[in-house]
Order: structure tokens, then C-alpha cells, then sequence
């Protein structure tokens, strides 16, 4: 994959860590929580302020469609996601991003025939959503003084915070270990294909790596309607593998 000068751009320009994780602050959170961020972060992490990713899948347009992407995500600007996703055997490249509260997607058939180009207020509030969603990727981000924790039980807890002006309550769902099993939220969309509204969209984690003091979740299933029979049915549109993470 060609190199991005936007993507790099984005990755290099990170803020630099200011302070490295310790469990003790977090003494005074839910044990659900705790775990969770213990599992997520290893002691003495340096907080991230950004992870570049590399990971492959398939992608449903249509047809479940192969693509090998390269993303950057940051908690205080956004995310560029660029990808090459192969359909009926020709190159389709593009990217999708949130950045400094835009979205944008714009995708080309072999580099120079336009396919689909968007942006304005429901391509922003959905670009979000996403965003929201992909922090499990980079957990320092949840770690900001202004993100508020409750777990409802032992094995589900729930983080709301702001992605720009938009609120978002985002759950997990945990295993004894602190790993996620899940996570989902409410998402700007339309699925449908009709009105954009509010759905349940979220991912159920297969499997988990670890990237320097980072674990995160590398085998996902993402979609709509999670919870729901029609995830499985309709909703389920993306599958991922996480090949590479690297924080700054």
C-alpha cells in the first residue's frame, strides 16, 4: 500500500505522553473497570496519545470483499482509515476519516474512477460514532480525566465521554479477566439505507494481542444491530485482523 502523507502527517504530529499508567489512580473506580483497564494497559505504560494500526479483512459491499488498511487514531483530533479493498478483482482505494469534528469518505476504482465521495452533518455524527467505538484499539484514551465509568454489573460497564460535541455511551461487555468481549453504543446511521438514525452498532471480539504494554482486541466482527438476531442476518459488515499496533 502507498504511503499516506495525510495518515502521516496525523501519526506524526501526536502529542507527546505526559504521564504513564499507574493502577493505584484508579483505586476509587468500579472493580469491573479496574479490570478492565488493568487487563488493557500494562503498569508503567506510557499513555498514548495515538496508535497506528495495519490490519486486513473483508468488508460486505454487496459481496464479502477482501482489503488490506492502514489506520491512525488519535483521542484528540480522529482517525484516518485507508484501505485497498479488492471488488470483482480491481483495486478500489480510498479512505474514510474524522478529523477536528469533519467526515469524509472518498474511494476511487483503480486509483482514478470515483466510486463514492461524502461528507456533511450525518457523515460527521456517524464518523464519530465510529471513532467512539475504535478507542478499544487505543485504551489510554479512556483514561482522560473527563471520561465517566460505571459498571451496571461484575462483567458490563460503561464509559460516556464527548467525541467532539457528541455525547456517546459506550458499554463493554467483560470476561472474568478484563477482557472484551464485546462493545457497542448507540450510532448516527442509516442501515437501512433510508433516513439516518440512531442504531445499536458495535463489535464482538474473537481474539486479543499485545503491543508493547497494550492489549487489544485483533479479531473482530463489527456491525449494526448487535445484541440482535439481525446482526448475524443484515447488520454484520466488517471483519478485521489486527496485524500491527504501534503507540506514540
Amino acid at each position: 500500500m502507498e504511503q499516506s502523507p495525510a495518515l502521516t502527517e496525523l501519526w506524526e504530529t501526536a502529542l507527546p505522553v505526559a504521564e504513564n499508567f499507574e493502577p493505584m489512580r484508579w483505586v476509587d473506580r468500579p472493580e469491573p473497570v479496574r479490570r478492565y483497564l488493568e487487563h488493557a494497559i500494562a503498569p508503567g505504560t506510557p499513555l498514548a496519545t495515538a496508535v497506528r494500526l495495519k490490519m486486513h479483512g473483508q468488508i460486505k459491499l454487496k459481496n464479502w470483499c477482501r482489503f488490506n488498511a492502514e489506520q491512525v487514531i488519535r483521542w484528540d483530533r480522529g482517525m484516518i482509515w485507508r484501505a485497498v479493498v479488492k471488488m470483482y478483482g480491481l483495486p478500489i482505494s480510498g479512505f474514510d476519516r474524522l478529523l477536528d469534528g469533519t467526515g469524509a469518505m472518498q474511494w476511487k476504482a483503480i486509483g482514478i474512477i470515483p466510486i463514492m465521495s461524502a461528507t456533511g452533518p450525518d457523515i460527521d455524527r456517524s464518523a464519530a460514532g465510529r471513532l467512539a467505538a475504535e478507542f478499544i484499539w487505543l485504551p489510554s484514551a479512556f483514561c482522560r480525566e473527563e471520561v465517566r465509568w460505571s459498571a451496571a454489573a461484575s462483567d458490563r460497564i460503561r464509559a460516556e465521554f464527548h467525541v467532539g460535541d457528541q455525547a456517546v455511551q459506550l458499554e463493554f461487555g467483560l470476561d472474568i479477566s478484563g477482557r472484551v468481549r464485546y462493545n457497542r453504543l448507540q450510532r448516527w446511521g442509516n442501515p437501512e439505507g433510508g433516513a439516518h438514525h440512531y442504531a445499536e452498532f458495535g463489535a464482538l471480539v474473537e481474539e486479543e494481542g499485545r503491543f508493547g504494554g497494550y492489549t487489544i482486541p485483533t479479531r473482530l466482527r463489527v456491525g449494526w444491530h448487535l445484541g440482535s438476531p439481525r446482526f448475524e442476518t443484515e447488520g454484520e459488515f466488517f471483519r478485521c485482523v489486527i496485524d500491527q499496533a504501534e503507540y506514540r
